[in-house]
């Protein structure tokens, strides 16, 4: 409660969203229509001629600039201890009803539509074959995109095994405990927005328009539940950094239009299976973490799977280098070096 009371006192008082924005605005931004929803989104192009592109969707309650930290060490890792061949041109959109893309004024926005969306932007923007990673519903889209209705997403990196299931017989291992335990901890105590998203989104998003505090509250929660801090999770992220993402979801007053995407995902549980060459980052602080053997029914094609030291759901804010490092990696063994 002080922690909150101090933070929203900083963000009313401190925070300064002009200087804040100035450097979000130095990302390459723009906003496009696609079958009659705006779509923003960040493209920054590398000076990299070869460089591959790279489709980044994020989650909730994240936004497009949770990337922020990332964009430059992916687009330019010459200057990041990196090698030409690493270079990624990189599109970040905002999800729809999230920030400053459009909300829909109609059901049916799931992740597979806005994989369909996506690819339709990656086709326009000249991109003829992309790799894609997600993460927390990001992780639904960039499934949607591996299984095969798009042509043109040639691999996927996923940090959140989403819709799968446990899968034991006797003993768990030790990375199945890890993963039980975070199951069991999240439906005990962690997922009561994750009802209220999927069941009323418009009923708690009206409180979330009408109350900075209560968006505060209802974010920021689940920042320091789901982020590997030792006591503060501004001192991992940011101060500024957590209300960069906290404004942009008060100025677009998207409390129910971003809820909205749990109730399409409930309604829209795809379970066909991903064939697209897939690599899988666990970070120990992820929510739920990913074990291999539950995954692979539903991910047959696993080809890069790397266990983080450290890091959580947030992990290209938490630890950006191990994060712009890994999906070098997984670009790498994609390209089949």
């Amino acid at each position: 409660m002080e922690w909150l009371k101090e933070i929203c006192d900083t963000w009313a008082n401190s925070y300064d969203w002009q200087q804040r924005s100035a450097v979000l605005n130095r990302l390459d931004q723009f906003v496009t229509t696609i079958e009659g929803l705006d779509i923003h989104f960040i493209h920054q192009r590398s000076h990299h001629r070869d460089a591959t592109p790279l489709l980044m969707t994020h989650g909730w309650p994240g936004s497009v600039f949770e990337f922020q930290k990332v964009i430059q060490p992916l687009v330019n890792p010459t200057e990041f201890g990196g090698t030409p061949d690493d270079a990624f041109h990189v599109v970040c959109p905002s999800l729809p009803g999230f920030a400053f893309s459009g909300k829909p004024g109609s059901t049916g926005w799931g992740p597979r539509r806005v994989a369909h969306a996506w690819c339709l932007l990656m086709r326009r923007l000249g991109y003829e074959q992309f790799l894609a990673h997600g993460g927390d519903l990001g992780a639904a889209v960039a499934s949607a995109l591996g299984r095969g209705d798009c042509d043109h997403c040639t691999g996927i990196h996923i940090t959140l095994a989403m819709y799968t299931e446990p899968v034991t017989s006797g003993e768990p291992s030790s990375e199945e405990r890890r993963a039980l335990d975070g199951l069991e901890r999240f439906r005990r105590t962690g997922n009561g927005y994750e009802i209220l998203h999927r069941t009323r989104p418009q009923t708690v998003g009206y409180g979330l328009v009408d109350s900075p505090v209560a968006q505060a509250a209802w974010i920021l929660e689940k920042f320091w539940e789901w982020t590997d801090h030792a006591g503060n999770v501004a001192d991992v992220i940011g101060l500024d950094v957590l209300l960069d993402n906290l404004t942009v979801h008060w100025l677009s007053a998207d409390g129910s239009s971003a809820a909205r995407m749990y109730w399409e995902s409930h309604h829209e549980i795809d379970q066909r299976k991903v064939t697209t060459p897939t690599g899988v980052t666990v970070y120990p602080r992820e929510i739920v973490t990913p074990v291999r053997e539950w995954m692979a029914p539903h991910y047959p094609n696993i080809i890069y799977w790397n266990e983080q030291p450290r890091g959580g759901h947030f992990a290209a804010l938490e630890v950006p280098e191990l994060f712009f490092r890994d999906l070098r990696e997984f670009g790498r063994r994609i390209r089949g070096e």
